[in-house]
């Protein structure tokens, strides 16, 4: 198996591709729908986020044993330590080695139901990130992955605390960190000059979301933790009663936020899709990232 750090080693720009686990029968249609029509344009990998329990992690485990089995695509899997003991995260990573899974997204987790609730660990779990990366990298050769803040996570103090709790992930064995939203170039770049400055030199990833919606726009606010810049809101929000034009303009801003950052050197651009790849392809498409033969 591929790994994510092999494919974002080449001398182009790549993009990779994020979706959820789905809900039920017709979500997971939606789904395969969204995988199959973004696989001819040979993203990097595919990931699908794990849920906080339940149907949700079930979804997660069986769809991404199925991308690594039934398509081309080079799969990784998120996981998390909430309501996990260790022994369960064992038998979870055990299973994805099983099935030919190497990439994992090592993350600690958000309370259920409340990303910004009081973070309780499993008596028998784990409490850090850092904790579940050397669980990982102690059962097999792995290329593990983290998640990072470029505003900082909720619970830093400030961005200086921030930077060492990311640094220390990648001591712990992290191969790469894939950054949350964000709304201007310089927001992740200032972040990827933190780490380095911090003295460690591991490969940073954007997170993106097309903003084709008013939801999305809310949704990139809620997930970023900051305000949306009023340039952008002076961009987007008279456009909110007509959904087309709204959406061209959204297009618009994140493919000149994306060519920004391809001029700044960033190896590959994580998409979050919502199970969908329209925008995705649309913006790909015009960064000319696209394989001959899509």
């Amino acid at each position: 198996m591929t790994s994510v750090v092999e494919r974002l080693r080449g001398d182009a720009p790549v993009f990779s591709v994020e979706f959820f686990p789905p809900r039920d029968q017709a979500d997971e249609a939606v789904l395969w729908r969204a995988i199959r029509e973004l696989e001819p344009f040979d993203p990097a990998y595919m990931s699908i986020t794990y849920g906080a329990g339940g149907s949700s992690r079930d979804g997660t485990i069986r769809n991404i044993a199925r991308a690594a089995t039934e398509t081309t695509l080079v799969p990784m899997a998120h996981l998390t330590a909430v309501n996990h003991s260790v022994a369960e995260l064992r038998n979870v990573i055990g299973w994805y080695a099983a099935v030919g899974v190497r990439n994992i997204l090592a993350l600690r987790g958000d309370p259920p139901g409340d990303p910004y609730g009081e973070w309780v660990a499993h008596p028998e779990g784990l409490t850090y990130a850092e904790e579940l990366v050397e669980l990982v990298r102690s059962l097999g050769d792995f290329c593990v992955g983290v998640s990072a803040f470029p505003y900082g996570h909720p619970r830093s103090a400030d961005l200086d605390e921030d930077t060492k709790y990311l640094v220390r992930k990648f001591k712990a064995g992290a191969d790469f960190g894939i950054a949350q939203l964000f709304f201007a170039p310089e927001d992740f770049l200032r972040l990827r000059d933190r780490v380095a400055a911090a003295g460690c030199d591991k490969l940073l990833i954007p997170g993106v979301m097309p903003l084709t919606t008013p939801r999305t726009l809310r949704t990139t606010v809620k997930l970023s933790g900051a305000p949306a810049p009023k340039k952008l809101l002076e961009r987007l929000e008279p456009l909110e009663d007509d959904p087309a034009a709204f959406r061209a303009e959204g297009i618009d801003v994140v493919t000149e936020l994306c060519e920004r950052l391809l001029a700044e050197g960033v190896p590959d651009l994580h998409f979050y899709t919502f199970n969908r790849s329209k925008a995705t392809r649309e913006v790909i498409r015009r960064l000319g990232l696209v394989p001959a033969r899509a």
